[in-house]
This record gives structure tokens, sequence and C-alpha cells, in this order.
């Protein structure tokens, strides 16, 4: 099973820039969609962001589109969420997920149902 590792969070004020990580070992994601998902305090993981194994195709939630980019660096085995005009709501636990198949495609991602591992998480907060 790959384990994920995610960094990158942190302390920021509102209006600010943060850039998450999630680094993969134990197996090549290079040929597997990926994809950002959050906690806040008292609410569910909710879907943030999926990238297509090749990178090229992406989706978003509402809540972050055109303020959050999702990346990735199929040599890496890494994948990243730039995370811009950041505001208090968007405090929660960060995590990177994997998909059981390879056949899972980004749009199928936005489904926690379709999701095998996951990283144990980093906590943005964003202060007004």
């Amino acid at each position: 099973q790959v384990q994920l590792v995610e960094s990158g969070g942190g302390l920021v004020q509102a209006g600010g820039s943060l850039r998450l990580s999630c680094a993969a070992s134990g197996r090549s994601l290079s040929t597997y969609a990926m994809g950002w998902f959050r906690q806040a305090p008292g609410k569910e993981r909710e879907f943030v962001a999926t990238i297509s194994w090749r990178g090229d195709i992406t989706y978003y939630a509402d809540s972050v589109k055109g303020r959050f980019t999702i990346s990735r660096d199929n040599a890496e085995n890494t994948v990243y969420l730039q995370m811009n005009s950041l505001r208090p709501e968007d405090t929660a636990v960060y995590y990177c997920a994997a998909p059981r198949s390879i056949a899972t495609t980004a749009q199928m991602m936005r489904d926690m149902a379709f999701v095998e591992s996951w990283g144990q998480g980093t906590q943005v907060t964003v202060s007004s």
C-alpha cells in the first residue's frame, strides 16, 4: 500500500498563501489520479481538488475555485496544492488521497469512496 506524507501547513493571515506537498512512497503514483480533501472542526471531510495522472485534467470544489491550484510532479511522486487568497473558512486539516484503482479518474476521485490511501494530514489555520 502506498504511504502519503503531507507537509507545508501552518498559520497564515487571511489573504496569504501556502503550498502543500504530498510525497508518496511504496508505489509509483505516476499513473494514478490524486486528490486533496479537507476536514474542518466539527465538519465532515470534503473534496478540495483532484488531478488526472497526466496532470492535464483538474477538478476543484466551488469554494476554492480560482484560489487553489493542484499540480503534480510524477518524476518526484509528489502532488502539490497551491493555496492563495486564503480565508478563515479554509481552516482545516488537509489530506492527500490516492485511489484504489488505476482506472479511477480525477472526476471519480471527488468521491471519497474511491480513496484507498490517506496521508496523516497537515493543519492549515487562517486567521482573520
